[in-house]
């Protein structure tokens, strides 16, 4: 069935990263995206667009802003509901908090219920794909798919894996850990919109055995994603190199057990050596940069000149990494990558920040011919942004210049009520 958005669109046309940025956007003040059966089928200046389609129903939105889903590139759904604790670095959250909001999905009840939570949440903030954590249970990642299916949403998710330095409760082993996952690989992976992510959660805490039984599932389904990791924490890369000595480097460790390369997202890479930052170029696996996790529990400042921004790119996506995450909203995320940048010394423009909250995100997780943009053949996943959605916001937009600008303003000042429609394979979502 035929449907269209008529609005201010926004598409990338080349990465802002490698060109001027202001030439990668294409803005249309009028334009319209067509959609049949949850795929784009057409874009561009509504009068031309929308003339190949006589009689189609347009949902028109005259002062908004249109443009492709957001995606999220690290977050766990299980922290949802521990957001905002206070006061701790990584490793002392982990034990303080993240792990005793995990042995509450022991309950398969409390899994389904923090799922729909979470999603609505994701909707809520016009995020329409995401790479998300599940716990040590394999029934949390039944309870999360079970329900992003539901709502048609091409969603990334894994069991953590974890055999040791973990509460009785949330251990697997090297071989549970394989079996469950393979098992979820069976029902989920490539099911509707599901892509399966094999989860360790960092090597801290799994056994060598486990990181290779997790390289072993990762070889038998190439097409999966691996999802975990790097660098958080000068602590924690400290633990490594003592749990490790054999390995280079904290990736090295990664390396050592075939988890390194397209396909692989390593959750902050904050802290990295240039052996690693080699290694990321060569293998072409791809970073998750979680800017207000690591303001928030203190870890250090993402290098975005020396890694998105280099003459030789590292792929780099955004990620909320709910809960030491502050926030769900993809503005605010955008707000936090500008301002690390910023005391990087790189001045990351509004282009940049909505490629990789969009199209970088896409690539992040090998989906951008899938999702991440509005071109003809992607699915229809599109988020309509109400530019004036408080007064403040409003009077800003009074002395706006460009596109530029008012893109500008509403990633340092948006929240989830400029969110005004987020669909999901051309449906309208409401959270």
């Amino acid at each position: 069935m035929l449907h269209a958005v008529r609005g201010q669109t926004l598409r990338f046309t080349d990465d802002p990263f490698r060109v001027d940025p202001a030439s990668a956007l294409r803005h249309d003040a009028d334009g319209a995206v067509v959609f049949s059966d949850g795929v784009i089928v057409a874009v561009g200046p509504a009068a031309e667009t929308l003339a190949g389609f006589p009689g189609v129903a347009v949902d028109h939105y005259p002062d908004d802003l249109i443009l492709a889903g957001f995606v999220d590139v690290h977050v766990h759904y299980p922290q949802t509901r521990m957001i905002a604790s206070y006061g701790k670095q990584l490793l002392d959250w982990l034990n303080t908090y993240t792990f005793p909001a995990e042995l509450a999905f022991a309950n398969p009840i409390h899994a389904a219920a923090t799922a729909e939570l979470f999603l609505d949440e994701l909707v809520r903030n016009g995020i329409t794909t995401a790479a998300v954590y599940g716990t040590v249970h394999p029934h949390s990642i039944d309870a999360f798919f079970t329900a992003s299916t539901k709502r048609r949403m091409r969603m990334a998710a894994g069991k953590v894996l974890m055999d040791r330095h973990a509460p009785d409760g949330l251990m697997d082993t090297a071989q549970s850990g394989y079996d469950d996952s393979a098992a979820l690989i069976g029902r989920w992976h490539n099911r509707d919109r599901c892509t399966y992510v094999i989860t360790p959660r960092f090597a801290p805490t799994s056994t060598p055995a486990q990181l290779e039984a997790a390289g072993a599932l990762w070889k038998a389904h190439p097409d999966a994603l691996i999802q975990t990791h790097l660098s958080e924490n000068q602590a924690e890369i400290a633990w490594v190199k003592s749990l490790f000595p054999a390995a280079p480097d904290y990736l090295g460790v990664y390396e050592m057990h075939g988890l390194v390369g397209p396909g692989a997202i390593f959750g902050h890479a904050i802290h990295l050596t240039p052996r690693e930052i080699e290694l990321f170029r060569s293998s072409g696996a791809a970073t998750a940069h979680c800017p207000t996790s690591n303001l928030f529990i203190g870890s250090g400042l993402f290098d975005m000149s020396s890694l998105r921004a280099a003459d030789d790119p590292v792929q780099v996506g955004l990620g909320t990494d709910v809960g030491a995450g502050t926030s769900f909203s993809m503005f605010a995320t955008m707000k936090a990558t500008y301002e690390v940048a910023q005391l990087r010394g790189f001045s990351l423009h509004p282009a940049q920040a909505y490629w990789l909250a969009t199209v970088g995100g896409a690539r992040t997780l090998r989906m951008a011919d899938r999702v991440g943009n509005l071109a003809p053949g992607l699915e229809a996943d599109v988020i309509v942004i109400d530019p004036k959605s408080r007064p403040l916001i409003a009077a800003r937009m009074e002395n706006a210049g460009d596109i530029f600008d008012v893109l500008f303003a509403q990633m340092i000042l948006a929240d989830d009520r400029a969110i005004k429609a987020t669909y999901v394979m051309g449906e309208k979502l409401a959270a």
